[in-house]
């Protein structure tokens, strides 16, 4: 492919070389080192859009934009019945079996804290468009999101004064000890100003990881500068992430047979230091255990005497959870790695999310007789990055929306879906690689909407109550849920799994709405409001809408959604509102004006790019020349690789001719031969 590359012109003075002198300069160029350029390509296709079934190892790029497309599981047989009726009750106290009041920011994000500057901004004064504009459209819906920076790296981490160049923080790969290979972290406080300057646009609220790897040498200035700089912005700080993997992995030179009571005592130290340090004025909003229940339950560390130990500093009591791992096919090892066709079906009923949420239904209660919240405070489809065709499908928008439902019904008060860097598949959004920011916008992944969808379901006045329906004889395909606002019917939630192109297994589902014991008025309104997420089949990973609009497919999004808002208007009649499900859908059903006005913002807050990169030496290139170009993939002959910046980069040179330069000295010569003519 011929690009325009950069040249400045000599002045034509300095054209007059000996001949001889030119031949040696012409045989030169040949071999000069790579040419500094850069090209913007138009209306680009993302890789591998293609629908049919491909298999994970075919694909060599980064994970995130993987184009592995599963079969839906087939049909089951008996199917599930197609006409369910569902009894529902205006008040909660008729209704029954209600969760806890549940926030609109349930949802929120874990950030891994390496990743840090690749998704929330380059420094405090460089914010990531695409991110406010996801973070304004939660915080229009369910109040203020809720974001978490830390994970593995966090237990790695070391604050500075500053670092050259104004960077939030540099990585280090040598003295990495983490499970997961992350390189060890240098913060700089501009990473604490760019997120306070973050809060101040879009209100998002933050936890931060304080790292527990060296308990005899306790690092507590990510705390210390967090208070000062991000103040109330602050919910907490996480101290210690998966303790119970410190033996296995080995995190501080810990020993294998390292125990929930040398947790106990370690964290005991922690909490020491956190109360004798002046910097840190607040002293009660700690998170712990942040057990992964991988070798602890949640109760052995309840039997160390945790809680009233910690009272007076733990602001909330977490677990972290992932229902499977993928990490045989990431780090090798001994076994064979899971099948992600096989695995895909565990994620498309309702027993995923119950199954995820049963073994932490004792810890709930316990934390609320604690009268502590229980948070899920770090989650995703797998861990080790989660798996092709699952994580990036429809399926697993489907089965993130259930299981965050379920998890607040359970009395959960927040959970966190994780974000990592280009190497996962599950990520709620993915930023372009940093060499390909002037072409390529972020990817949105299926979960990001499922996140938006039920900060939507359960509305920004904290007062939900979340009850499983168990509709359809309870099964599992078809699950269902109410949710109250105010004590008050507000929104219904229904599913299915299924996939049926024929249409034979869509359902219709009959709500009946009944009066209450609180005096409210008896019967159905006249019309409900239905917002639908759709895709034509759950192992779907393009073209996916929330209530007509999309945040678009891989490469395209700026963070807002996209095309016009379609809710459809059914009429009730003799207090029965009937809603059509197709198979796959997932419904949102609103039964108040309030409740719909509520999740549907008439003016969407966004921000504009006020800053453009690569706007030096770029060279536009017509989509329909470049798609007939003879250019070769960067794997090919001596894997020449390219650099979108504007400084030479040595790791990606390579011995080519420089078209530009021989051009160059062709016109140098005439300018010498046409000189030579007049004198």
């Amino acid at each position: 492919m011929l690009l325009y590359l950069f040249y400045r012109p000599a002045a034509t003075a300095s054209c007059r070389l000996p001949r001889m002198w030119l031949l040696i300069s012409f045989w030169s160029l040949l071999y000069l080192d790579t040419v500094w350029a850069s090209v913007t390509v138009y209306s680009q296709l993302p890789l591998g859009q293609a629908t049919a079934t491909a298999a994970a190892a075919n694909y060599t790029g980064a994970a995130a934009y993987d184009p592995t497309v599963l079969n839906p599981p087939p049909i089951p047989d008996p199917a599930p019945g197609t006409q369910p009726f569902i009894q529902l009750f205006n008040s909660n106290t008729s209704q029954g079996g209600l969760s806890i009041p549940i926030s609109g920011s349930f949802y929120g994000f874990s950030i891994e804290m390496s990743v840090a500057n690749q998704v929330l901004g380059v420094n405090s004064t460089f914010l990531q468009v695409p991110f406010l504009n996801i973070m304004a459209a939660f915080k229009q819906r369910g109040g203020s999101p809720r974001i978490r920076v830390g994970g593995n790296t966090q237990e790695t981490a070391w604050m500075v004064d500053s670092i050259p160049g104004g960077k939030v923080l540099i990585k280090s790969k040598g003295n990495s000890s983490n499970p997961t290979q992350t390189p060890a972290l240098m913060l700089s406080p501009e990473l604490l100003y760019m997120m306070n300057n973050i809060s101040n646009l879009v209100g998002v609220k933050w936890f931060l990881g304080i790292p527990m790897n060296d308990t005899q040498n306790v690092r507590l200035q990510i705390g210390e500068l967090g208070e000062s700089i991000l103040g109330p912005n602050i919910l907490g700080f996480q101290v210690g992430n998966e303790p119970d993997l410190y033996g296995r992995h080995g995190v501080g030179g810990r020993p294998a047979s390292y125990s929930p009571e040398d947790y106990f005592n370690e964290f005991g130290v922690m909490m020491a230091a956190i109360n004798n340090d002046t910097n840190m004025p607040t002293k009660n909003n700690i998170i712990g255990p942040s057990v992964s229940t991988s070798q602890w339950t949640m109760e052995d560390v309840f039997n160390t005497g945790y809680i009233p130990a910690y009272t007076h500093n733990l602001g909330a009591i977490s677990v972290e959870k992932y229902p499977d791992d993928n990490c045989l096919a990431v780090f090798g090892g001994a076994g064979q790695p899971k099948v992600p066709q096989t695995e895909f079906a565990l994620y498309l009923d309702h027993t995923a999310g119950v199954n995820i949420v049963k073994p932490f239904l004792n810890a709930s209660a316990i934390a609320l007789a604690n009268n502590k919240p229980f948070y899920m405070f770090e989650t995703n489809t797998a861990s080790c990055g989660g798996f092709p065709g699952i994580s990036d499908s429809y399926g697993a928008g489907l089965w993130a929306l259930d299981y965050g439902l379920q998890m607040a019904y359970s009395n959960f008060s927040t959970a966190l879906l994780h974000v990592g860097g280009q190497n996962v598949y599950y990520n709620p959004f993915t930023p372009p690689p940093t060499n390909q920011t002037s072409f390529h916008q972020w990817t949105i992944g299926p979960i990001l909407y499922s996140a938006l969808i039920v900060s939507e379901a359960l509305g920004p006045t904290d007062t939900a109550q979340v009850v499983d329906l168990n509709p359809n004889n309870a099964n599992i395909l078809t699950p269902g849920y109410a949710i109250y606002e105010q004590g008050t019917l507000a929104r219904v939630a229904l599913f299915n799994y299924v996939t049926d192109p024929t249409g034979a297994h869509a359902y219709t589902a009959s709500l009946a709405v009944g009066g209450g014991s609180s005096g409210q008025p008896n019967g159905s309104p006249q019309t409900v409001k239905v917002k639908y997420f759709n895709a034509t089949s759950v192992s779907q990973k393009f073209n996916i809408t929330w209530a007509g609009q999309t945040f678009g497919n891989t490469f395209e999004s700026d963070g807002r959604l996209q095309g016009d808002l379609d809710v459809k208007t059914v009429s009730c009649n003799n207090n029965i509102c009937q809603i059509y499900m197709p198979a796959p859908s997932f419904a949102l059903v609103f039964f108040t004006d309030t409740a719909y006005t509520e999740a549907t913002p008439d003016n969407p807050q966004t921000f504009s790019t006020t800053a453009q990169t690569r706007v030096k030496n770029t060279a536009t290139v017509d989509a329909a020349v470049l798609s007939t170009s003879n250019g070769h993939s960067g794997s090919q002959g001596r894997n020449i690789l390219g650099s979108t910046s504007l400084e030479h980069n040595k790791a990606t040179s390579t011995y080519v001719p420089s078209t530009a330069a021989l051009v160059a000295l062709a016109f140098c010569a005439i300018l010498i031969g046409h000189h030579n003519y007049l004198e």
